[in-house]
């Protein structure tokens, strides 16, 4: 009873912290107080000042880890709505994540490598552009620390919806799709979540380049293993 309770409190918790954030974000349009980022960081600040630990946030917490899975399901609702879009669009859908999922895992494995990183952090790292659920598996299948790919998934996330816009604004791309399907294949359903600013079409391009940098990652992620490893 008492762990049943304790997870509704950090249910309650988290919403409460998320709807003001969202209110926050839509009235600034500052990309630094994205709802995601800014929800994330005083949750955890909370815990740390409260002495709660993660277990205990988690009672509640993995109830809502539970509707990822869901969640991704149902962007076949945005891909159905813009058929025709994907189907004018699907070369550069794919160019662009396909090239994009290799720059990723290269970059990200030239790096750890540089950094002298043992093998399962390397590994972790790798699918650090694909979404979580399909990242954790990846990583746990060939020898990479699910924990690890948890946190790089986190970071590329956040680091993709924050810098990205602002390097596609840089570089002069004014299309609201290229920047849909960027912020899809760099910051899987983070991007996505960012990319409503730009429209429905925006939306349902980074959705499907969210899942086809999954089904690439897939495929790349033991190629890269094998190449570096062996």
């Amino acid at each position: 009873m008492l762990a049943f309770i304790l997870g509704i409190g950090m249910i309650a918790l988290t919403v409460a912290i998320y709807i003001p954030a969202t209110h926050l974000y839509r009235r600034l349009k500052w990309p630094i107080l994205m709802p995601v980022l800014t929800a994330t960081t005083v949750i955890v600040l909370i815990l740390v000042l409260s002495g709660i630990n993660l277990d205990t946030y988690m009672l509640g917490g993995k109830w809502i880890q539970e509707l990822l899975g869901p969640a991704v399901v149902s962007l076949a609702f945005p891909l159905a709505k813009h058929l025709d879009v994907l189907k004018r669009n699907i070369i550069p859908i794919l160019g662009g994540t396909l090239g994009g999922s290799i720059v990723g895992m290269s970059t990200g494995a030239a790096i750890s490598l540089l950094l002298g990183y043992p093998q399962d952090i390397v590994i972790a790292l790798l699918p650090k552009s694909i979404t979580t659920p399909v990242a954790i598996q990846l990583a746990d299948q060939v020898g990479g620390n699910s924990s690890f790919t948890s946190l790089f998934v986190m970071i590329a996330g956040f680091s993709g919806i924050l810098l990205g816009p602002l390097i596609l604004k840089w570089a002069r791309v004014s299309s609201k799709n290229a920047y849909g399907i960027g912020l899809g294949s760099a910051s899987h359903a983070l991007g996505m979540a960012r990319s409503f600013e730009y429209g429905e079409n925006a939306v349902a391009l980074s959705s499907v380049s969210m899942i086809v940098s999954a089904i690439a990652g897939s495929v790349m992620l033991p190629l890269w293993v094998w190449l570096i490893y062996g």
